[in-house]
Order: C-alpha cells, then sequence, then structure tokens
C-alpha cells in the first residue's frame, strides 16, 4: 500500500534528528474528515513501523460532540481495534511547530495487512483503481473555501466574522484582512509542503479560499485533507476559529469544494480533450472512434459528465454531508441546485471551463466545504468510472443563467432524501464498497436523527412568545 515501504524508517529517523525533529505527528482522516492521530517521540517511529498503533474504530463512527454512533462493527463487536502505520512519503516538518513533523496514516484492520475498508483514504484509493479498469488516471485541482471567526461574547454563537465588510469580492491585503491572516496561512501551507498556488478573500464577509496546484487525485486529497486541519490549527494558534462548514451565517453564503477534475490515458494525454493533445484545432479521433463534439471535448468527457449527471442525487450525500449542507443551496445562491451541467457557466452544477488541450477539465461545482475530500473526490471518480464505462449521454448544456427547475431536475432538498439516494444507488455502491457505505450511512441517519430531536434557537423565537 502506498508509499509507507519506500522510504526506509532508519534513514527517515536519522534526517529527522540531523533536522533537529524529535517527534512525529501521525495523522489520518476519519469518516467527516476530521485529522486523528498520535504523537511518537521519534526514537519509536521503527517500532511502530513495524506494529502499528492501535486506535479505537470507533473512531470512524464518533460524532463531532464525542458520542459514539452504533455502527455495524463498532459497538455490537465489542469496539475493535483498527491499525494505523505511518505512510513515512508523506513526512513533512510543521512550520508553526517547532520540532515536529507529519505524515499521513494509513488505516488497516486489526492484523495490520488488510486496508480498513472505512478508510476514507482507501475508499478513494479503491475508487482509482476501478477507473484504471479503463485505462484512466484521474487529475484534480481543489478549491475550498472557508470563514475566518473571531471570539465576540454578544454575538449569538460567540463568533463574529473577520475583518468584516461587504462588497469585498476576490480583494486581497489589509484592507480585508487587516491582521495579514492571509499571507501567513499561505505561507505556512506553502512550507508545510501543500503545494498551494494562490488565495484570496471570497465573496462573502470573512471568507477566504486557498487553492491547490492539480496532480493526481490521491494526492491532491492528501493535501486537501492536510491543508483543512492546518487552516483549523493556525487559526487556533491567532485565537480565531476557521470554519470549512457549509453555510455557518444566515445572512451570508456558503463555502464550496470545487473539483477541476480530467483524466489522462497510458500516455500521459487528456482525454477529455476534444482536440489536439498540442492545444490545436485539428480534432483527434478517440478510442471509441467517435470525433469530437462541437464544445470542444472528446466523447470520453462527455460520458464522465453523463455519468456525473446520472449519480448526482447520490453524490450530493458525500459532497454535502450534514444537515447545515443544505441551507447553502438554492436559486441565485451560485451554490448547485439542479443536475446540470455548462459551457463556462457558474449557475451550472458541473462547469466546463473554457480551456481546452491539455488544460481541458470538468469543474464539479457540488460540494460544499465540509465534504470530506478523500470521499468526495472518490464518489466523483466513481460516477465518472460508471459514465465511461457504460457510455451515457448528456443532456444538453445549459445555456444561460440557471435555477430554473423547469429546465433540468432538483438535487436532493435535505440531507435524508441525499442518504436515500446514496442506498438506492447500487451501482455507485458496487464501485465505493457496500461496507463504507453501509457505515457511512448509519452514522449519517444518526446525526439527522440527533438534528430533529434538538430544539433550536429559531423554534424558540418563532413559537415561544406566541403559542
Amino acid at each position: 500500500m502506498a508509499g509507507q515501504h519506500s522510504v526506509d524508517v532508519h534513514d527517515a529517523v536519522e534526517r529527522l534528528k540531523a533536522d533537529d525533529i524529535d517527534v512525529v505527528r501521525v495523522v489520518y482522516s476519519d469518516l467527516i474528515g476530521v485529522d486523528r492521530g498520535r504523537d511518537v517521540v521519534v526514537d519509536r517511529l521503527p517500532a511502530v513501523m513495524e506494529h502499528g498503533l492501535a486506535f479505537c474504530r470507533a473512531v470512524y463512527h464518533t460524532s463531532p460532540q464525542g458520542d459514539v454512533v452504533d455502527v455495524a462493527g463498532g459497538l455490537d463487536a465489542g469496539l475493535p481495534d483498527i491499525c494505523v502505520r505511518p505512510d513515512l512519503s508523506t513526512l513533512a516538518p510543521v512550520p508553526w511547530e517547532r520540532g515536529v513533523a507529519q505524515c499521513l496514516g494509513e488505516a488497516y484492520e486489526p492484523d495490520g495487512t488488510e486496508p480498513c475498508s472505512e478508510g476514507p483514504r482507501e475508499v478513494l484509493r479503491h475508487a482509482v483503481a476501478r477507473l484504471a479498469e479503463l485505462g484512466l488516471t484521474a487529475v484534480a485541482g481543489p478549491e475550498l473555501e472557508y470563514f475566518l471567526c473571531e471570539p465576540d461574547p454578544a454575538a449569538p454563537n460567540g463568533w463574529r466574522r473577520y475583518g468584516e465588510g461587504p462588497g469585498n469580492v476576490y480583494t486581497v491585503g489589509r484592507r480585508t484582512d487587516p491582521d495579514g491572516h492571509l499571507l501567513r496561512t499561505l505561507r505556512h501551507l506553502r512550507d508545510l509542503g501543500l503545494d498551494v498556488t494562490m488565495g484570496n478573500h471570497e465573496f462573502s464577509c470573512g471568507q477566504f479560499e486557498i487553492n491547490l496546484h492539480h496532480s493526481e487525485v490521491l494526492d491532491a486529497a492528501d493535501r486537501a485533507f492536510r491543508l483543512k486541519a492546518a487552516v483549523r490549527e493556525l487559526a487556533r494558534v491567532e485565537g480565531r476559529l476557521a470554519t470549512f462548514m457549509a453555510k455557518p451565517f444566515n445572512d451570508d453564503g456558503g463555502s464550496g469544494f470545487h473539483v477541476h477534475l480530467s483524466c489522462v490515458d497510458e500516455a500521459g494525454d487528456n482525454v477529455f480533450d476534444g482536440q489536439s493533445s498540442y492545444g490545436g484545432t485539428t480534432p483527434h479521433t478517440p478510442r471509441n472512434g467517435l470525433g469530437a463534439g462541437p464544445d470542444g471535448l472528446s466523447p470520453t468527457a462527455h460520458q464522465a459528465i453523463a455519468g456525473i449527471i446520472a449519480h448526482a442525487p447520490a453524490l450530493t450525500a458525500i459532497f454535502n454531508p450534514s444537515v447545515n449542507s443544505y441551507k447553502r443551496f438554492g436559486p441565485d445562491t451560485l451554490a448547485p441546485w439542479l443536475i446540470d451541467w455548462g459551457l463556462d457557466n457558474r449557475s451550472a452544477m458541473v462547469r466546463v471551463p473554457p480551456e481546452r488541450g491539455g488544460a481541458t477539465r470538468l469543474e464539479v461545482r457540488l460540494g460544499d466545504a465540509g465534504a470530506n475530500p478523500y470521499l468526495g473526490i472518490a464518489a466523483l471518480l466513481a460516477a465518472v468510472y460508471l459514465g465511461v464505462r457504460d457510455k451515457l449521454t448528456p443532456p444538453p448544456p445549459l445555456e444561460g443563467y440557471g435555477y430554473d427547475p423547469a429546465r433540468a431536475a432538483r438535487l436532493p432538498g435535505t440531507l435524508t432524501a441525499a442518504l436515500d439516494a446514496l442506498a438506492a444507488d447500487t451501482d455507485l455502491i458496487d464501485v465505493l464498497g457496500a461496507r463504507f457505505v453501509d457505515a457511512y450511512l448509519a452514522y449519517k441517519r444518526d446525526e439527522v436523527a440527533r438534528f430533529e430531536r434538538y430544539v433550536t434557537d429559531w423554534e424558540f423565537r418563532e413559537y415561544a412568545h406566541h403559542i
């Protein structure tokens, strides 16, 4: 598995000591993308590589409030272990934590040989393997937005948006970032080796976006996972709160997780391109013998789009994984609401940017920033695989401004509806793995049940003084 055996642990220990690093932080993703882990004294690293780190499997079934959800293989099995081994190929010094290096962990069943089927990194790796059956390798460039908040005892939830001020869309500098948070964060993420490219203040007050360079999807998801964890930690260092939740404020928009996706063949050529691989105007002949479409996309690209369209309701459950996610949707939000695609159209669920040649790609705008990057990208690959495998045909592209439900079907409007769609999508489940999907559905249905039992501030304000 992965690269943990390609790096000699004793060589790694010597290099770490030479760099004055005495602790290795081993982190891995739970189901909702929270970084779990353990700090290992560097001299103990060889033993940890041999025997692994034992964690309770219920780490995958633990809610954000610390409750263990009753998911098969957890409570009913007596809370057994998983075994996590460091992937030394991902070692990197932590720029803001002197003497500490970080690496990702690989989750295995207790015997330490069989990958853990609930591990998000393994779910993605499985989807990558299925796509490889078609001779395709996926490349992704993630974009993530988040809100930065400052403590405010007078605010209803105890937090206010940092640098509040309307109309500061796509700005940089101290006007919208008076304490230099973005510059500081961007530099730390660069020094952590995450291959970040740029950042800016986003559409809403106190909202920022940091972009990652594109790469093969497992590496891209690794870096997106580490970016989210690092941004949250750096905000804590500043005494602030960085949140990737979909829509934290009633009077503002939400935060998205957009994935720019392309596929290359064994020769490294972009198979979504309907022109020459050199960016010229002469269409090449794809493997199925069909010519390029008038939009400059190959038949493979159209099949990929069709797969995403066909499985969009189920994808929603993973790309929009919380009760809060569905408060981000709606007309005129620049968040998807309908199941559609368009050419350079930001009101569509799948946007095809105008570049062609090697830069031909899909921008899947379905996800919100609260999604687990591993699982969102895995589900996306599963839909692409099914679309290409079954040679599906997409509907015509959206023309003009979207959000007209007479022109396309609506996405699920609640987490419950999305989970029902995922449970019914047997083809997608086959690609992602039944054990993972069963665990995910049980975990998320518990979230819905807990929310439905909770009395909100809105309910008290709406009813208490009047009925």
